[in-house]
């Protein structure tokens, strides 16, 4: 019997919709209805077990099956009664034959040939993902959010749905000038705010992009011009995306006390995560918060403050924004990305005055990045508490997350150390030297997905200046909750062992 495709049925409920292939060729030969019962059988159960046909999934009933397929009515009922009796369908009355919920298709890494050669786990996916920059995407407040969108949507002025404010939403900026000068201690006013997509949506419009051609440092029409100081260990994608701009990045060394802003020269700005250090983990000392506030004044620089994580701090109360020690001279640039979900793109700007009006000339005349429902939304989530709420809550999980990393350290590799304060979403674990690349490749190989301290290395960082760190960085806030501990687990298994 030849191969056939069964014409597309749909159900309200949880019908397939669209045409399945069914290959009804008998390897015995036989032409009889056994044969093709049998068939039947095998091309069905092969269609759930290859995940064609998913758990739930409506079947069609016997006659139209059977019509389909030129097929007897009680071939297909034949068919059926045995795939049921076998666990692969259910059959209830009113509620049709389905597949069965526990007859899970095969993975895709199982399902797919395997590769004589070269094959690496990373292309099947990790079994633990530890990367940082992410938050429990299952703590996402959906039930308090969808309250918010409600109401902002149903209280919504006709004009939002219009073109928007390149500002973005006096809504949105209203709350978040109460926000943060009570959670964050900046000082600003809801004029001095601009909304836009997140921080690397705020370096494209501070910075602009490279018209020149040139590598010089400018920026060819940016708001800001380079060189711009940063951090020696900081995110790759920050210094690509700069770069792309024109912009000429220098690296500030690092030690205990955070950035080394005595050793700023004649760059035009600088960049700092001053609450928590990306990714080392260290606060900027108050001393050295100071200094970089007297060398922007000095120099007429300007200092771009990234509070990525600064609510998540868990040993004392978070250190207010460097903001507030000079609004003029400081950009505070914020998000949701880890505080919600980076699936919202929201962010913020704090702007100097001087610089108002030309980030929003860069902007453009209407909002093209930010949702104005989102912002909305986002405005009555701050002012109803609810945000407060999920802050608050989120801050005890990832506190017991990351003692849970550092209980399990103790236990299974105590001579592992944990750098940096207790605050954010990761954690840098201080690897014996040389043993770095060793221990990535192990954790790839075993299905774990991190990231070394080497990936977030500026490439002009020389030696005698920065010495290098070995080192692994966990994202101990990625994983869902039920599935961290064997990620714990699996982690501990990969680490180098003592006198390594």
């Amino acid at each position: 019997m030849a191969k056939s495709w069964v014409n597309s049925w749909a159900d309200s409920a949880a019908g397939i919709g669209g045409d399945l292939h069914l290959d009804l060729s008998d390897a015995s030969g036989s032409s009889g209805p056994g044969g093709r019962r049998a068939a039947l059988t095998r091309a069905l159960r092969d269609a759930v077990r290859e995940g064609r046909l998913a758990p739930g999934t409506r079947l069609p009933p016997y006659r139209s099956l059977a019509a389909d397929l030129g097929l007897a009515r009680n071939t297909v009922a034949d068919a059926y009664a045995e795939l049921v009796a076998e666990g692969w369908l259910t059959a209830r009355q009113g509620s049709g034959t389905r597949v069965a919920e526990r007859a899970e298709p095969l993975r895709r890494a199982e399902r797919a040939p395997r590769r004589t050669a070269g094959a690496s786990p990373r292309a099947r996916g990790p079994r633990h993902d530890l990367r940082q920059g992410t938050p429990d995407a299952s703590a996402f407040p959906r039930a308090a959010w969808l309250v918010s969108y409600r109401r902002a949507l149903q209280q919504a002025p006709n004009e939002v749905f219009g073109p928007g404010d390149p500002a973005g939403r006096v809504e949105l900026r209203e709350a978040l000038t109460e926000y943060l000068a009570r959670a964050r201690g900046v000082r600003t006013e809801p004029g001095r705010i601009v909304i836009c997509s997140g921080f690397a949506h705020a370096l494209r419009l501070l910075f602009g992009q490279d018209k020149g051609g040139g590598t010089g440092g400018s920026t060819g029409g940016g708001v800001l011009r380079g060189p711009l100081a940063v951090e020696a260990y900081g995110l790759g994608f920050h210094r690509e995306l700069l770069a792309a701009a024109g912009v000429r990045t220098v690296p500030l060394p690092l030690d205990e006390d955070g950035a080394r802003s005595d050793l700023l020269g004649r760059e035009r700005a600088v960049l700092l995560t001053p609450a928590h250090q990306f990714p080392t983990g260290g606060p900027l000392h108050p001393g050295r918060r100071a200094a970089v506030i007297d060398w922007a004044r000095a120099r007429g620089g300007a200092v771009l403050e990234d509070d990525y994580d600064g609510e998540f701090r868990y040993d004392r109360k978070p250190v207010g924004a460097l903001q507030g020690l000079d609004p003029d001279r400081v950009i505070f640039i914020g998000s949701v990305s880890k505080s919600l979900s980076p699936a919202v793109r929201l962010g913020w700007m704090v702007l100097p005055e001087r610089y108002v009006d030309d980030v929003l000339a860069a902007k453009g005349e209407r909002e093209a990045w930010a949702s104005v429902l989102d912002q909305l939304s986002l405005a009555d989530f701050i002012v109803s508490g609810a945000y407060d709420r999920h802050v608050r809550r989120m801050r005890q999980r990832y506190r017991r997350r990351r003692d849970r990393l550092v209980a399990a350290l103790a236990t299974h590799a105590p001579h592992i150390e944990v750098t940096g304060v207790a605050a954010g979403l990761h954690a840098v674990l201080r690897l014996p030297p040389g043993t770095e690349r060793s221990t990535v490749k192990a954790a790839t190989w075993q299905g774990i997905a991190l990231d070394g301290l080497a990936e977030f290395r500026h490439p002009d960082a020389t030696e005698s200046v920065m010495p290098v760190r070995d080192g692994i960085v966990v994202g101990y806030a990625t994983p869902s909750e039920h599935a961290y501990g064997a990620a714990l687990e699996a982690l501990c298994g990969v680490l180098p062992p003592p006198g390594e």
